[in-house]
C-alpha cells in the first residue's frame, strides 16, 4: 500500500525539514542536492517510469521549475516529494530565468522538467541552460524516458541514424515545404505531431515520401498506448479511422538508395505552392534543391504549370 503523501508545494523545503521520498510504503531520505541547475527527465506517460536519481534531485532541490505545475504535481504527489514548484513555461520565461539565476547565484539548486520526458526538447529550456552556464553555475544532466527513443525503438526501423524534427508547421503549405525537405534526409526521420493535424499530415506524408515503412506511436507508455506500423499510403489510407486523441509520435524510415526523392504529383504540388509566391526562376530553383530531379525536367514542368496558373491552357 503506498504511503499517505505529505502536504507538499505550500511552502518552501527547508533544511531543517528532512528531505525525502516515498515508494510503496518505504520512506526513503533524499541527501541535498548540489548547488545549480539540475535537468531531470520525468515519465512521458507511465509514473513508474522514473528513476531512483530522479527521485532523490527532486526531493533534495531547493526549487523545481517546470511546464504545468498541475501535472507536476502529480508526480511528487506520486512519491510524496515536498518541493516548492515554480513554473518555467515559452510564456514566462523571460521573467522566470532572472529569478532562477538569483537563486542559483545564492547557492541554490534548481531541478528544471518538462510535462513529459527530457527537458529541452521541444521546449524552450535551453535558453536557460545557456545563460545559467554563461553566469558560471553547474548544471546537470540526469537521464531518463524520452518519447523520441521510445517510438524510435518500438518503430522496427532503421536505428544506425535518425533525425528528430519536433513538431511540423501547422499552416499546410508550409509543412509541405518541410516536409519537402526532410525527405532528402538519408535517415530514419522521427517527428511529433498533433491528433488533430495526424491524419491530414500522413496523406502528405504518403504524397511527398512514397511508400517508405512508417509507424504511428501513440500515447506511449500510457495505458491505452497503441503502435502501427505499415508503408506510408497503407497508414494514410487507414487514418480516417486512427483514434486521434493522445499524443503522436511519427516514425518513417529512410528513402530506398534508388528511391526518387519526391513523386511527380509531390514535385507538382511544390512547384504550385512556389509559382503562387515567386517567379519562375525561383521557383525552380527552389523545387531543383528540395526535389533532387534534374533542372531541366523541373523547369519543364514549371513552365507547364504556369501556364495553368495562368489559365492560358485552361488548367486549374
Amino acid at each position: 500500500m503506498r504511503a499517505k503523501p505529505a502536504p507538499i508545494n505550500t511552502t518552501e523545503a527547508t533544511d531543517a525539514a528532512p528531505r525525502g521520498f516515498s515508494i510503496d510504503a518505504h520512506r526513503l531520505a533524499a541527501p541535498k542536492a548540489a548547488p545549480g541547475l539540475h535537468l531531470v527527465a520525468t515519465p512521458i506517460g507511465n509514473l513508474g517510469d522514473i528513476t531512483l536519481r530522479a527521485l532523490q534531485t527532486l526531493a533534495g532541490v531547493d526549487v523545481i521549475a517546470c511546464e504545468d505545475t498541475r501535472i507536476t504535481r502529480r508526480l511528487t504527489e506520486r512519491y510524496a516529494i515536498a518541493a516548492q514548484l515554480k513554473p518555467y513555461h515559452e510564456h514566462n520565461a523571460e521573467a522566470a530565468r532572472p529569478k532562477i539565476l538569483e537563486a542559483l547565484a545564492q547557492g541554490g539548486s534548481v531541478a528544471l522538467v518538462s510535462d513529459a520526458g527530457t527537458p529541452l526538447i521541444s521546449d524552450p529550456g535551453f535558453k536557460l541552460v545557456r545563460e545559467v552556464c554563461a553566469a558560471g553555475h553547474a548544471v546537470f544532466a540526469l537521464p531518463g524516458p524520452s518519447s523520441v527513443l521510445a517510438a524510435l525503438t518500438v518503430a522496427a526501423l532503421p536505428t544506425d541514424r535518425f533525425f528528430f524534427e519536433g513538431f511540423l508547421p501547422a499552416k499546410s503549405a508550409a509543412r509541405r515545404t518541410r516536409l519537402a525537405e526532410l525527405a532528402r534526409i538519408d535517415a530514419t526521420l522521427v517527428m511529433f505531431d498533433s491528433g488533430n493535424r495526424v491524419q491530414e499530415t500522413l496523406a502528405e506524408l504518403a504524397e511527398i515520401m512514397g511508400s517508405r515503412e512508417a509507424a504511428i506511436c501513440r500515447e506511449l507508455t500510457k495505458l491505452h498506448e497503441e503502435i502501427s506500423r505499415a508503408p506510408l499510403p497503407e497508414l494514410a489510407r487507414d487514418a480516417a479511422t486512427l483514434e486521434t486523441r493522445g499524443e503522436f509520435v511519427l516514425v518513417i524510415g529512410p528513402p530506398p538508395a534508388d528511391a526518387e526523392v519526391l513523386t511527380s504529383d509531390a514535385l507538382d504540388g511544390l512547384l504550385r505552392e512556389q509559382l503562387a509566391a515567386h517567379s519562375v526562376k525561383d521557383a525552380v530553383a527552389h523545387a531543383v534543391a528540395l526535389s533532387g530531379r534534374p533542372r531541366r525536367e523541373v523547369y519543364a514542368r514549371a513552365l507547364e504549370l504556369a501556364k495553368g496558373l495562368r489559365g492560358d491552357d485552361g488548367e486549374d
